[in-house]
């Protein structure tokens, strides 16, 4: 059964809106980038943090290669944004482009911007595209991420706690990034901005725009567009929440700005977007299903899209466990659990585990964790082990428990191939009262004679003191899950929270 990734969504918040950007000052007789303060991250951190995960793009996303006219355009628009920042605040921005449909852009801690071809053929001139850079390039100049790392606020979505489960004990590259308010999921890496910070990136990349000669209003404009299209949100849209009538707010800071001849470079966005429009690009889905694979890694080595870090920031692979792609069958002795259980610290949750199954973190942020024998797994696939994640009311509706259950399991019978075979029955999880519930998929293991068979999976839920819900769900192939069946309890009545 695939585990990795069958619901997701995001947690909602409300918080107050408040433009804290500085108005431009009787002296300069324009406006100010402001001061952008300090972060709970430091500089080299965060520039570290960036671009290992923009290393980690080129593995799950088709990137057009440096060489590409839309790439060049992009960087060479970049740059000119990214003058206009003093040294002092600056960061070592890159500019790459993602060969994607939808409408969306993202900036990474440290300088790394991402652009979709389709919001390249979505902007109606250059200072609307740029618009979308500068909105962007604000967010890394006001350390919006590392900001929110030093608060301590994880913002996982749906299915996203178990990347902070990990980075609580390991301090490693996923957890940072969960603290940070990273997402990382094949369809891009998702920034959770509250809506303070996205009014803050509009004034503060309306400012940049004009700084760089660009007219304001275009970025205005572009938001208007967007909101104006009818059918469902673009992406840009759903991963920047509105803080509330931003076209308005930015047409009332730009308002008392001295007029200038803004530039137009019309002919060279023209060409550029018209090539943008033959480019081969792909939809989120598609890029979803084609990551699984190992597709765009592949297809990004052939184009010669690969991913190179700026001079002097060193950026180490990130290593994972890398489950076999054995489909065969496996043989029980290599699957069996030990006798002795070590306890694994997770965070939020410790858990007794078989000393000869391993901890396989979660390759990108939203995945599961997974304690399995080596065997157990096969591609993105768990046909022996357990995993382990988080769930959490969508869009902060308050849930009872058994509610958030019945949604955990429609998610997974909708993206997973599971159905259930049993009502959720009550059970304790250290002296907390949860719900079990049995269900069954098909393992990716055949049987002894090489026939598909079905699998067994129990989905055990328990309630936390934030609203979240933890689950364990225990995996065998149905004919051999009572074998299993003591290990998974014992591993049970040892968690602690």
């Amino acid at each position: 059964m695939r585990w990795n990734r069958v619901l997701k969504g995001r947690l909602s918040w409300i918080l107050t809106l408040a433009l804290l950007v500085s108005q431009a000052s009787a002296v300069t007789g324009g406006p100010e980038l402001p001061n952008p303060g300090s972060a709970g991250i430091s500089r080299d951190d965060q520039i570290k943090l960036g671009f290992q995960a923009a290393s980690q793009v080129y593995q799950q996303i088709p990137v057009l290669p440096d060489s590409s006219p839309e790439t060049q355009y992009i960087r060479q628009l970049g740059e000119r944004l990214a003058a206009t920042i003093p040294s002092q605040y600056s960061w070592p921005f890159e500019f790459h482009v993602i060969a994607q449909k939808e409408i969306n852009a993202f900036a990474l801690p440290g300088g790394p911007m991402f652009v979709n071809v389709g919001t390249i053929t979505a902007a109606t001139n250059e200072a609307e595209l740029a618009g979308v850079m500068a909105h962007e390039m604000s967010h890394v100049y006001m350390q919006h991420s590392a900001k929110q790392a030093g608060k301590a606020q994880l913002t996982a979505g749906l299915l996203g706690l178990a990347g902070a489960l990990i980075g609580a004990t390991t301090g490693g590259l996923l957890g940072q990034l969960a603290q940070a308010g990273i997402q990382f999921t094949t369809q891009g890496l998702i920034l959770k901005y509250s809506r303070a910070d996205e009014a803050q990136a509009d004034a503060v990349g309306a400012i940049i725009l004009y700084k760089a000669g660009y007219n304001p209003q275009a970025l205005a404009d572009f938001f208007q567009k967007l909101n104006s299209a009818g059918g469902q949100p673009p992406q840009f849209l759903s991963d920047h929440p509105n803080p509330g009538n931003r076209e308005a707010a930015i047409q009332k800071e730009i308002r008392g700005w001295p007029p200038k001849n803004y530039l137009t470079n019309e002919v060279a966005f023209d060409k550029v977007r018209q090539h943008a429009l033959g480019v081969k690009a792909y939809t989120a889905e598609e890029i979803a299903e084609g990551a699984k694979s190992g597709e765009w890694a592949a297809l990004n080595k052939k184009n010669g899209a690969l991913f190179k870090a700026p001079p002097g920031v060193n950026v180490p692979a990130a290593a994972s466990p890398a489950p076999s792609a054995n489909t065969a069958n496996v043989s029980l002795q290599s699957v069996l659990p030990s006798q002795r259980l070590v306890t694994a610290d997770l965070g939020p949750v410790k858990i007794a585990h078989p000393d000869n199954w391993q901890i396989f973190p979660p390759r990108q942020q939203g995945d599961s964790l997974t304690i399995a024998p080596q065997a157990g797994l096969a591609s993105n696939a768990v046909g022996y082990g357990v995993v382990i994640n988080g769930v959490s009311p969508p869009r902060g509706q308050p849930m009872s428990l058994d509610e958030l259950t019945d949604e955990l399991i429609r998610g997974m019978q909708h993206s997973g191939g599971v159905r259930p075979v049993s009502e959720a029955q009550p059970i304790s999880v250290a002296g907390v009262q949860g719900r079990a519930v049995a269900m069954q998929s098909i393992s990716p293991f055949p049987d002894a004679n090489g026939h598909q068979q079905k699998e067994r999976d129990w989905l055990v839920t328990v309630p936390r003191r934030d609203g979240t819900v933890l689950y364990f769900v225990f995996v065998a192939p149905q004919a051999e899950f009572e074998r299993f069946r003591p290990t998974f309890d014992n591993m049970l009545q040892s968690a602690q929270f």
